[in-house]
């Protein structure tokens, strides 16, 4: 008798302080690490969320986001999965351009070396042109392209992200070769355009969304038309079999406590459901499609498989 009594006051204790170390989180402010410059659909993203995520983690709960931009978002990716897993680290996460970051080239992580949180955004690739450049629609765009090999300049975020997928795509449909000009994320890609330092970009709808009347926005890779853009056609449209996309979301560095993991996951799940959340993000023409936890790492290590799969076929570097 005396032993079970024991047990059960040692299996309480073990609950109170379970529960004291949840109701705890966080005690001071998390820090979230995007790999990207400020003013890009993982920037925007993160910033949107930020204020929704603190609402739900409960009162004095704060995000802090920290941008650190360069290789690809490498950089970013990199010191978030080497943080302490203690919750007070998070970091944006770029499908299928941070898995593709473990195939061309050395990285400091792999999709083992994460906890999985949420996916929020799945976010469809446009190709836009320079109002400088006279290429106002896809005909001329592929024929320009099919007289003059290598001679129209594309902008993009990142060599072995989404945009470069479909850039690889667009070449290989239409037997052309354009010349790519990475730059250190999307806004200074977008810039770039809008200077007329590059004729042609592929960007995410959320990222042009604001610049519809200062560049050509010839389509938009989805199968359905875009409800943030529903007179722009898709490709499909125009008889060229395009669907192409940006998944973004937030991860932790592996080995998060479980608590900790739970509380983030919850936080992250009542986005869908949250109409101010859903508002603030249709007004930057992002599209959410909240997938948490296991359902998150499962599509992440799928789009590796497909990233490697066309690193074999056609490397990118």
């Amino acid at each position: 008798m005396i032993n079970i009594f024991k047990k059960t006051a040692i299996a309480g204790a073990m609950i109170l302080s379970a529960g004291a170390a949840l109701a705890e989180y966080p005690e001071k402010p998390i820090e979230v690490i995007v790999g990207y410059s400020a003013g890009g659909g993982t920037d925007v993203m993160a910033r949107t969320a930020a204020p929704f995520i603190e609402k739900y983690l409960g009162e004095g709960a704060s995000l802090v986001v920290k941008n650190m931009p360069g290789a690809s978002g490498q950089i970013g990716v990199t010191e978030a999965a080497n943080a302490d897993p203690d919750g007070y680290t998070l970091g944006t996460f770029n499908l299928p351009g941070m898995m593709a970051r473990t195939i061309d080239r050395e990285a400091g992580y792999d999709r083992d070396s994460f906890t999985y949180l949420a996916n929020v955004v799945n976010d469809p690739n446009v190709i836009v042109t320079s109002k400088r450049s006279g290429l106002d629609t896809l005909d001329k765009l592929l024929e320009e392209a099919k007289a003059n090999p290598l001679a129209i300049t594309v902008g993009m975020s990142s060599l072995g992200g989404d945009d470069h997928f479909a850039l690889i795509k667009l070449q290989q449909a239409t037997d052309t070769e354009f010349t790519i000009v990475p730059f250190k994320g999307s806004a200074p890609a977008r810039t770039a355009l809008l200077g007329g330092h590059v004729a042609m970009g592929i960007l995410n709808i959320s990222e042009v969304a604001e610049f519809q009347d200062q560049l050509n926005v010839l389509g938009v890779a989805t199968r359905e038309r875009s409800e943030f853009a529903p007179d722009l056609p898709t490709f499909q449209e125009q008889g060229l079999d395009l669907v192409n996309g940006s998944m973004r979301g937030f991860i932790a560095p592996a080995g998060l406590p479980e608590d900790v993991q739970a509380k983030l996951i919850d936080a992250f799940s009542q986005l869908s459901d949250d109409q101010e959340f859903l508002d603030a993000m249709a007004a930057t023409a992002n599209p959410v499609e909240v997938v948490t936890g296991e359902e998150f790492k499962q599509l992440t290590s799928d789009l590796y498989d497909l990233a490697n799969s066309v690193w074999q076929t056609t490397p990118w570097n």
